[in-house]
């Protein structure tokens, strides 16, 4: 299962529709795709979760949140492959991602330095600044098992943050995005090591040879992109 997240389904701009329409090429070779927005994600969860969870997703105040929570409350529960929705497939041979039931996360890196991103391969083994690089996780693509345990556990922290922020500005990527993800992958590998237990993830350095991020995008011009969005309002 492909699973996807818009907002509003019915207004999906045309340079991300095409994007998310590329995943249609897998469809003839076993996959389905989902497409779910802000109503069918919150009957999900309401059918899925308890009321703490349908809380906290109506609290996710940007849709960029809300496609972060609807994704780990997906995933925890069945399992699948979330991709965003600007993230374009490139044709290329997919079958590595499914040879096992291992989670499998997107590897990033970012140095501080020179503000900007570092091509993950290079950094994870000739990483000769690691002082200002900072290793970390995507939440896109998740490919995941249902109920993995690092699946679970960055949903109940993104709850607890959500539904326990006091108030004033919101920092999305550590409540519900990569950072919060990344935290809990690192809790999950530090708990299965001190037990001698195999860390049943595997971390993508070549994710780019499969799908690509388009830039830019429409959306990104304005609100509709986390980034500059306006929490003053």
């Amino acid at each position: 299962m492909i699973v996807q997240f818009w907002d509003d389904p019915a207004r999906i701009p045309a340079d991300v529709l095409e994007c998310m329409a590329s995943w249609t090429a897998l469809e003839s070779q076993g996959f389905r795709r989902d497409v779910y927005g802000d109503a069918s994600a919150r009957s999900f969860i309401e059918a899925t979760y308890d009321d703490a969870h349908v809380a906290a997703f109506d609290a996710c105040p940007h849709p960029a949140m809300r496609s972060d929570y609807f994704r780990l409350c997906y995933l925890a529960d069945n399992g699948g492959f979330y991709v965003d929705a600007d993230d374009a497939y490139q044709g290329t041979d997919w079958t590595p991602l499914f040879r096992d039931s291992r989670l499998r996360l997107q590897a990033l890196c970012y140095d501080i330095a020179t503000d900007a991103m570092v091509d993950p391969r290079s950094a994870m083994s000739t990483d000769s600044d690691s002082d200002t690089r900072i290793h970390y996780v995507n939440n896109t693509p998740i490919i995941a098992p249902d109920h993995h345990p690092v699946v679970l556990a960055a949903l109940e922290a993104s709850t607890v943050a959500i539904l326990d922020h006091p108030g004033g500005p919101i920092d999305i990527q550590s409540m519900t995005g990569p950072g919060n993800l990344t935290v809990a992958l690192a809790r999950y590998a530090l708990s299965q090591e001190r037990l001698g237990q195999p860390i049943d993830v595997e971390i993508l350095c070549t994710w780019d040879t499969i799908a690509m991020s388009r830039w830019p995008l429409s959306y990104r011009d304005d609100e509709r992109n986390w980034r500059l969005w306006r929490q003053d309002r």
